[in-house]
């Protein structure tokens, strides 16, 4: 695999995308099938403690009952209702990123019916769990989650013939509040404590898959894993959009997803702000990779972050289709290498770059080789306070 392997879209897809950004915040939401992402499942009672070994986030919620809270398992980086999503990451064990995991819980069986709506869902004792993983990694990581699981007792399926991901967003949909009042969001998870039957159709089909917010950013909209074969609950035909729209919305956050935008095997988590993304438990105890993780976080100090970029020409204008991921970006006025592009995608892209040089005003950064494009280091507005102190660390 190449050192760098990032990722960048259709032109069709940028087109549609740059008629819809001026009003996309007052239309929508939108809802895209991500074919980028693929379904496993894990089946097993030992499923739950074999992920907490191998994750950065505690999936110890998942072994609770319904209607049992969780507070004594709950951090900053669990939500407190243990059929929430939770989203984590896989490392090597010198504590670099691997592959990311969106985890989900499917019906109990005091809430929903089975997947075939003719009988009752999976009996406590049997544990069984599903994650949107990398579509493009997914034999390896099935076989690399197997090499791993020794004598516990999981098993690992590849079911994507059978789910599919999709992503709701755009619009002012991240600010409604997840009420029964408002049935286009109130289907939050699957396996509620709200009875899917007296609810809306957003609540999803007989066997229960429903949409959830999703659990990095308010902003992102809400997630999850539908059945192949037939659109979710509440995608209207003419809101349903190409996968890339929604990469741009995730992108113009300054949020990276998968392998191909996390590069595998080198990217540093906390670089790539996965802790803010609630990717990552501090205090739940051993997982592979855990050392060099709690060592950076404890240290304090962040000097590289991943951040949304614009690219620009002199006179602040965009410019597209001249910046190519794995681009260096200079110092406009001394050349000082200060990162590199990581994701483009027409005139919007990551980078990870220093922090104290990335903000250092208009017409400040360049990309190495094509002076012409300038480029401007955008602060996400969901960054935690104190990430703004790493600028003079």
């Amino acid at each position: 695999m190449p050192r760098h392997k990032f990722s960048i879209f259709t032109h069709q897809a940028l087109r549609f995308f740059s008629t819809q950004r001026t009003h996309l915040q007052n239309v929508g939401p939108l809802s895209s099938r991500l074919n980028s992402r693929s379904i496993i499942r894990f089946t097993g009672p030992d499923s739950v403690k074999f992920l907490q070994g191998m994750l950065t986030n505690d999936v110890r919620q998942f072994g609770e009952p319904v209607d049992d809270k969780v507070s004594n398992l709950s951090s900053s980086n669990m939500p407190t209702v243990g059929t929430l999503p939770v989203y984590a990451a896989m490392l090597t064990p010198q504590g670099r990123f691997l592959y990311d995991f969106f985890l989900y819980r499917p019906p109990r069986l005091d809430t929903k019916l089975d997947r075939t709506g003719s009988g009752p869902g999976p009996s406590p004792d049997e544990m069984e769990l599903f994650a949107d993983v990398d579509a493009s990694m997914v034999d390896e990581l099935i076989e690399t989650l197997k090499r791993y699981r020794l004598r516990s007792k999981v098993d690992i399926d590849h079911m994507g013939d059978k789910f599919c991901c999709w992503q709701r967003y755009g619009g002012e949909l991240s600010e409604k509040s997840l009420s029964v009042e408002e049935p286009e969001v109130a289907g939050v998870g699957y396996g509620g404590s709200i009875d899917s039957s007296s609810m809306s159709s957003s609540q999803g089909g007989e066997c229960g898959w429903q949409w959830f917010k999703d659990p990095r950013l308010d902003c992102l909209g809400f997630r999850g894993i539908f059945p192949s074969g037939s659109p979710p609950p509440l995608v209207e035909a003419d809101k349903e959009a190409a996968e890339e729209n929604y990469q741009l919305w995730r992108l113009e956050k300054g949020v990276a997803e998968g392998p191909n935008e996390i590069p595998k095997g080198e990217a540093i988590p906390l670089e790539f702000n996965l802790a803010g993304l609630n990717a990552i438990s501090f205090d739940k105890g051993c997982y592979v990779g855990q050392e060099l993780v709690a060592r950076t976080h404890h240290r304090g100090v962040i000097r590289k972050r991943v951040l949304p970029l614009k690219f620009v020409d002199d006179n602040g204008k965009e410019v597209e289709q001249k910046v190519a991921p794995g681009s260096v970006v200079v110092d406009g006025s001394s050349g000082k290498k200060v990162g590199a592009v990581t994701t483009a995608l027409g005139s919007r892209g990551l980078g990870l770059l220093r922090l104290e040089e990335a903000f250092k005003g208009p017409n400040a950064l360049a990309i190495q080789g094509n002076e012409d494009v300038k480029v401007v280091a955008v602060r996400p507005n969901w960054w935690p306070a104190e990430w703004f102190l790493d600028d003079t660390a």
